[in-house]
């Protein structure tokens, strides 16, 4: 698909001998908002490992605007533009805020943009990781993402077991990442009202594979789909 920035083609991935996806056909558009929803264990998170280069490749191609990265380590695919913000975080628990933050930054990267999107981060700026709170770690997790300049970010579970005032100021802050169609945003999320809300396409998998794909606003209108696939509906 030649208006495609991220290409996944007939791809089997997993840890070790173990096959966790198969057969995954994925395109990524320029500037697309993609939520990636289904139940525990099917496989989203490994998907999301695997654009990184943190699986095992079985079959198939995994491609940047056109290019084959199958080969790449992790920290070379995020030098081309992709950045994950993963399910744990992994934000580094004895530095800073500030430390962690320069740690990550590359290019015209600045900490004013940072802070600009989460104010909490600069009043906290001096506390160490662990001194964080649930919420203000994801914050921390996502700002120190963004300081690597990426083109397609991947979001891992970035809502999990946060109050909901946080979720609702995550979600006002991947639309304002969203807002200006530079980026492409991959959503990994349980909770799928809130995803479907903010993307413009939506992707539903079961055991592995992708078994239902369209606009997300389809896929919100057919709350039975959703419910067979992932034991929720949305709001209509």
């Amino acid at each position: 698909m030649t208006d495609t920035v991220l290409d996944l083609v007939n791809v089997t991935a997993g840890y070790g001998p173990t096959h966790v996806l198969r057969g995954i056909d994925l395109h990524v558009r320029a500037g697309e908002r993609l939520a990636v929803i289904g139940r525990n264990g099917a496989g989203k998170t490994t998907l999301l490992g695997t654009i990184m280069g943190l699986t095992k490749l079985h079959e198939g191609s995994v491609r940047l605007r056109g290019q084959p990265i199958d080969r790449l380590a992790p920290f070379r695919r995020n030098a081309l533009g992709l950045g994950l913000v993963p399910q744990t975080r992994d934000i580094f628990a004895s530095l800073s805020v500030e430390e962690n933050l320069l740690a990550a930054m590359r290019g015209d990267a600045s900490l004013d943009e940072a802070y600009a999107l989460f104010p909490r981060l600069k009043e906290r700026r001096r506390n160490g990781g662990r001194q964080l709170s649930g919420g203000e770690q994801q914050m921390l997790a996502i700002a120190r993402t963004l300081m690597t300049r990426p083109e397609i970010i991947l979001l891992d579970e970035p809502l999990e077991g946060l109050a909901p005032v946080i979720c609702e100021q995550l979600m006002s802050v991947f639309e304002d990442l969203a807002a200006d169609g530079s980026r492409s945003v991959v959503l990994v999320e349980q909770h799928a009202e809130a995803a479907l809300a903010f993307a413009t396409r939506a992707i539903l998998m079961a055991n592995g594979a992708v078994v239902w794909e369209g606009a997300a606003e389809d896929l919100r209108r057919n709350p039975d789909l959703l419910h067979r696939h992932v034991g929720v509906g949305v709001e209509a």
